[in-house]
């Protein structure tokens, strides 16, 4: 499989494939067709299956796909069978409330710790984590196995973030700043996955706006 050739469109969509078929275990079904998936997902069944044919396929004519087969291929392709060491720069609102986001173990993530400047809450735990200054942040990082960091910091240091950890093995950043990062995590061969809140906001904002 190379990702390369995958549109990002196709792999936005396997995380609700995902979803669904999580949803339809629970419900002890073991069989889906093409048709009744792309029905739930609001999909065409000829999408659905362009989407699977993508990674090879999952399916067998006249019998349709294996719930639980799916559902673990699907697992693996997004790499939540992998477990990844994530720490987050930022305890403030936003980063509080994903750090007590209850999916992080569940899909393969493991928040060890926090960073940040506030002596109110450095030194503290936010949802069992604890939090140290982000002046330990780097010999922390040498010290303790970490794929991922997290930043929910202002914009303006997003950057200067990312030229900290450059260089430390860092795979990945998931950035709920609004920086675009791409060009300074790029020359570290550092992954920026941006998580713009107000962008989504927005898109509502145009359907409301043109789907009455």
């Amino acid at each position: 499989m190379d990702d390369k050739k995958i549109s990002i469109a196709v792999i936005k969509r396997l995380p609700r494939y995902y979803r669904y078929l999580s949803d339809l275990l629970d419900a002890g079904i073991t069989k889906i067709s093409s048709k009744e998936l792309s029905e739930r997902m609001d999909l065409t069944a000829s999408q659905v299956r362009q989407d699977f044919n993508c990674f090879g396929g999952f399916g067998q004519q006249g019998y349709g796909y294996n719930v639980r087969k799916l559902y673990e291929e699907i697992a693996e392709i997004l790499g939540i069978e992998q477990a990844y060491d994530v720490v987050m720069v930022g305890a403030g609102n936003m980063g509080q409330a994903v750090a007590k986001y209850d999916n992080f173990k569940r899909r393969g993530y493991n928040l060890n710790a926090i960073f940040d400047i506030n002596p109110d809450v450095v030194g503290n735990t936010i949802a069992g984590i604890p939090v140290y200054h982000l002046d330990d942040m780097v010999e922390y990082i040498k010290t303790h196995k970490t794929d991922i960091v997290t930043l929910t910091v202002p914009a303006k240091v997003g950057t200067t973030i990312v030229d900290m950890i450059g260089g430390l093995g860092i795979k990945g950043i998931w950035n709920f700043s609004y920086a675009d990062l791409h060009e300074a995590a790029e020359k570290y061969g550092i992954i920026v996955e941006n998580v713009h809140l107000s962008d989504s906001l927005m898109i509502l904002g145009y359907r409301l706006h043109t789907e009455k």
